[in-house]
């Protein structure tokens, strides 16, 4: 996309959390990535204050900054010390007047809670996998199998592995009864959709447009209870499904599939209340694309599917943060009047 002096200066506070029950190791990981994309940012001709939340008081941590002079990129998870708290960081900066990247505080809390977000998908008719909703292992309705379940309030996922994925009714039982004594959690059952499965990312707003899109590869798994992403695929180095599941950039998907795709993902966007950027995790059965899972603000990291997608699209990891704050920027009071139709 073409340089433009209407937006290159954008000043930008970059926040992120350190929490304080991670290991040093965790802790030094973050930070390396957080100064990853502050340099990425300034390489793109932003100022940018790099900051990190180390405790619940971010109105002190922003005090020095005039929510007319700056947009905050919010690469926040929590609010240090408080589990599912992602949305209450977008809270405290919506009080504090200061226009900042990504989701608003709604649509943060809402895609923490599966069962809210699985009404509003039925609500709007953006299909996902059939499901219910369980408090005990007493389930005596549930007929499909292989079924997955999940806790509710759980993200990244986190409670997700091989042993999620329940083949008759008395594996159901014993999944639901272990989720509910270790995460003391409302657990979410669903059809298992043993189909290929997509990462989707979209970003915008008045224009909403899909990345390229990434397909995860099971191939190496014959037994259906491995073939999906687990926690471990994603934060555990060594194990099966971080070693053995590759990812295919771009997908290789019929153009009749890329809009029926784009459709069902833009429809989810909307109905969820994204902004600016968010990622779908979907799968593919008998022709139809069911989405699993809503995530605004997902991880943009420089190796993450966003970056990966963005670098497919021919944009440099500079150049995908940088349109991210121009499309916050087109919110903010004093920014918006300078930033052109050129995100």
């Amino acid at each position: 996309m073409p340089a433009n002096s209407n937006y290159k200066n954008i000043p930008v506070v970059l926040i992120y959390n350190i929490n304080p029950e991670w290991t040093k190791k965790e802790k030094e990981e973050v930070v390396k990535l957080s100064e990853e994309l502050k340099d990425a940012l300034a390489e793109e001709s932003h100022p940018v204050e790099l900051l990190a939340l180390e405790d619940d008081n971010i109105e002190l941590l922003l005090t020095p900054f005039n929510p007319l002079e700056c947009i905050v990129f919010n690469w926040c998870e929590s609010m240090p010390g408080a589990d599912h708290s992602e949305w209450l960081v977008a809270k405290k900066l919506e009080e504090m007047g200061f226009t900042f990247t990504g989701a608003a505080s709604k649509a943060l809390a809402l895609a923490q809670d599966k069962y809210r977000v699985k009404k509003i998908l039925d609500e709007t008719t953006v299909p996902s996998p059939a499901w219910e909703i369980v408090h005990s292992p007493r389930v005596n309705n549930w007929g499909k199998y292989p079924a997955i379940v999940k806790p509710v309030n759980e993200h990244c996922s986190e409670g997700i592995s091989s042993d999620s994925v329940a083949l008759n009714h008395e594996e159901l039982k014993i999944i639901i009864r272990e989720i509910v004594e270790r995460y003391r959690q409302t657990v979410l059952v669903e059809d298992f959709i043993d189909g290929r499965e997509f990462h989707v990312t979209l970003w915008g707003n008045e224009e909403i447009e899909m990345l390229p899109v990434a397909e995860m590869d099971f191939s190496f798994f014959p037994c259906v209870k491995d073939r999906l992403c687990t926690y471990e695929s994603k934060f555990v180095a060594g194990t099966k499904h971080y070693e053995k599941i590759k990812t295919l950039l771009p997908a290789p998907l019929s153009e009749d599939e890329k809009v029926s795709l784009e459709k069902v993902c833009k429809d989810a966007y909307l109905a969820t209340g994204c902004r600016d950027y968010a990622r779908f995790d979907v799968r593919l059965r008998d022709g139809i694309f069911y989405v699993l899972d809503v995530n605004p603000n997902a991880d943009i990291s420089a190796d993450a599917s966003m970056a990966c997608a963005a670098q497919i699209a021919g944009l440099s990891y500079g150049q995908m943060a940088s349109r991210i704050v121009r499309l916050a920027a087109k919110r903010h009071p004093v920014w918006a009047a300078k930033v052109k139709d050129n995100t």
